[in-house]
């Protein structure tokens, strides 16, 4: 079976951060993804596209476009927008299809999972639920 873009990306997020000898340098890379995240759009920022269960405010919406799901979101936090870079990174522009069946193992991989606070960590979850949530509707 080939291998899929969101794969693909994971991977490729795991080789960068390789990289880093530590959690320090790791964490200021996914603060540097978070900055190059596309402008959010202003009239999106309401309770409707909050994300619920995140410390600090995030709201995200999609569109379609053809058969791919296109996601942008935005934070307040600098290490939140980061890791949204992350997820849009290998979520985003994908079908449905291909991010349901998308694990979010890049989570273990890059220590994630062990490095995040638990507050960080739920809101981590709490966006992943939003994109499976679209996926399975889409």
């Amino acid at each position: 079976m080939a291998t899929s873009g969101a794969e693909l990306a994971q991977q490729e997020l795991v080789e960068e951060f390789e990289i880093f000898d530590n959690w320090m340098d790791r964490y200021q890379y996914i603060i540097d993804m978070g900055k190059q995240l596309p402008d959010f759009p202003e009239e999106r920022r309401t309770e409707e596209f909050k994300i619920q269960g995140c410390q600090s405010n995030v709201w995200m919406c999609h569109e379609q476009a053809g058969d791919k799901l296109v996601f942008k979101a935005t934070s307040d936090a600098a290490i939140v927008s980061g890791l949204i870079a992350v997820l849009l990174r290998i979520y985003s522009e994908r079908t449905a299809e291909e991010i349901n069946q998308t694990e979010p193992h890049f989570l273990k991989d890059l220590g994630l999972d062990k490095h995040l606070s638990p507050t960080r960590s739920n809101g981590l979850h709490a966006m992943l639920e939003r994109i499976y949530q679209v996926a399975k509707q889409g």
